[in-house]
């Protein structure tokens, strides 16, 4: 019965441990350090601060990634061949501002097309075995912040509208 009595409580500060922590297993996630901040992939979607969707329907996007063939032809580019994650990589005295990829993302959150060929804002290539072309878009895109969804355009003719739009996009 004792026994039983000590399982019982050791199991809640197990789960409890487990969850404030946030992983199962600690291991190496994706990350950039920009302008001394650091910016990583968070290891469960809800714990981010900023978060990205992705589309598989261009229309539906508002921001467009291709991965490119090659380095140089890319905006931004990883690469790594090695085994375990280099000791001290994106290690700051700061917080590192976590980044959650969403299957349902807010109205705010910008939503990702990843493609290999047709126009993009960004251009990422990858050759990485802890990066994947969907973190390293979602840390770009992260980074430069500003994608908000823009909302459908009437067919109706309204000119000051549409004008007003096009100022907007232009000062960004």
């Amino acid at each position: 019965m004792l026994r039983l009595k000590i399982l019982a409580s050791v199991v809640p500060l197990a789960v409890a441990a487990v969850f404030a922590r946030a992983e199962l297993l600690p291991g190496p996630r994706p990350c950039i350090e920009v302008g001394g901040a650091t910016m990583q992939i968070a290891s469960i979607s809800w714990l981010a601060q900023l978060h990205v969707g992705f589309t598989d329907d261009p229309g539906l996007a508002t921001v467009r990634v291709q991965i490119a063939d090659s380095a140089e032809a890319a905006d931004f580019t990883v690469i790594d061949d090695i085994d375990d994650a280099e000791a001290g990589a994106c290690e700051s005295n700061a917080v590192p501002q976590l980044i959650g990829i969403s299957g349902n993302p807010s109205a705010s959150d910008p939503v990702i097309y990843l493609s290999h060929d047709g126009p993009s804002d960004y251009r990422v290539f990858v050759q990485s075995k802890t990066f994947s072309a969907r973190d390293a878009a979602a840390l770009i895109v992260s980074a430069r912040g500003e994608h908000r969804r823009l909302e459908s355009a009437s067919l109706a003719p309204r000119a000051p509208s549409a004008a007003r739009v096009l100022a907007e996009l232009t000062l960004r």
